[in-house]
């Protein structure tokens, strides 16, 4: 297991999750990386480490350079175990070694592991000296979790940003300009629609506070490092955390006899005769998590449902569920489907809809199988409220 150098003295040696496919709930259908960095200086410093079954990968990287055992500090930007699991063994072998970790972090890792250790609870702005290089911690809380941090290394202008900027890729490769952009922009905003999206006013108040620094290269503790395409990500940040959106429609739907659908395929005639760009997304054969990547950069968000047991579907209740939980501002939504007799499923969507704070559109409900003029009708009077 061969670490990769970053800068001078300053090496990757986290760990390759081939296998993964699911991230708590959210598909990683590429994989991911779990990246710990090695910095060292007249203090061998880690910088994070990985997820508990990779622990041996990412010793045999520090191995390659440095005896493990020699590690002076290791900086635990994150509590979360995909970046803290490895940390119970690499004390065992290292057990003179100091943590630097923010507040919330000290009382993360004390409720988790258990540990006793050597803590040292680093403020905002604080620095921490290396010898020749020199630490500043910033904290970026609820970025996605309480005790989130980043660390600026400012000598090699490299930027620890933890989560932020991350992405789940698991590949040989360990740069930006090493694969395509656009597959790590994509696999970015995925990143950003299904774990970080509720924390946007928060996410901006991070970039403000490391908008002032030199960096060369962001380091994140998921997928890609970058150091070619920092102001791409940085510029497609700072529009998801505002709520930016582009003139979409992401209609989302699951339907009994196939009547819901026909009304889902007249919505989008209506969107595409008005030069909109649609996304169709069957809950039968798309994943929530790849929903939220199109929802993220949508303004329009339809969502169409059958009624059921005088309810809306298992599928789309399950979606709204995770689409009111990671909280999109500034859309507009529509509620839409079929029913037989009671047909209270489209109220019940517009309600979560309503609850988001979506600027709504007049529902569209149609009993039992929607014939032709109905859906001509559907799609006219659609085109005039867009």
């Amino acid at each position: 297991m061969k670490p990769v150098q970053v800068k001078e003295n300053i090496y990757w040696v986290g760990g390759i999750d081939w296998d993964i496919r699911n991230f708590h709930g959210y598909l990683t259908q590429r994989g991911t990386t779990y990246n710990a960095y090695l910095i060292i200086d007249e203090r061998i410093t880690l910088v994070d480490t990985v997820k508990h079954y990779l622990f041996d990968e990412m010793l045999a990287r520090i191995s390659a350079i440095v005896d493990p055992g020699k590690i002076d500090y290791v900086v635990s930007n994150h509590v979360e175990m995909d970046h803290s699991g490895g940390l119970p063994r690499l004390m065992a072998v290292t057990p003179q070694a100091k943590i630097f970790t923010s507040p919330n972090g000290e009382k993360g890792l004390k409720a988790h592991y258990q540990g006793n250790w050597d803590f040292h609870v680093m403020k905002s702005g604080e620095t921490l000296s290396l010898g020749k290089r020199t630490l500043t911690f910033v904290h970026t809380p609820m970025v996605h979790w309480p005790d989130n941090m980043t660390s600026y290394l400012a000598e090699e202008k490299i930027l620890f940003s933890n989560d932020a900027f991350g992405q789940h890729i698991a590949s040989s490769e360990r740069f930006d300009d090493q694969l395509p952009l656009d597959i790590i922009l994509e696999e970015a905003a995925k990143y950003y629609a299904n774990i970080v999206l509720p924390y946007g006013s928060q996410v901006q108040k991070a970039l403000e506070a490391v908008g002032g620094l030199e960096i060369d290269v962001i380091a994140p503790s998921h997928g890609l490092i970058w150091r070619s395409h920092i102001p791409a990500v940085l510029r497609e940040y700072r529009n998801w955390s505002a709520n930016e959106t582009e003139d979409k429609a992401v209609i989302v739907y699951d339907s009994m006899w196939d009547s819901t659908e026909k009304i889902a395929y007249a919505v989008q005639a209506a969107f595409e005769n008005k030069g909109i760009n649609t996304r169709m997304m069957n809950l039968k054969t798309n994943h929530i998590s790849d929903i939220m990547t199109q929802v993220l950069t949508a303004k329009y968000i339809c969502v169409g449902s059958p009624t059921l047991n005088n309810n809306m579907m298992p599928t789309v209740a399950a979606f709204l569920a995770y689409l009111k939980g990671l909280a999109p501002k500034k859309r507009v939504g529509l509620a839409f489907g079929s029913y037989g007799w009671g047909g209270q499923s489209v109220g019940l969507v517009e309600e979560v809809l309503k609850s988001l704070g979506f600027d709504l559109m007049e529902q569209v409900r149609i009993q039992y199988i929607p014939d032709r003029e109905q859906l001509e009708e559907v799609r006219k009077k659609l085109e005039e409220g867009i």
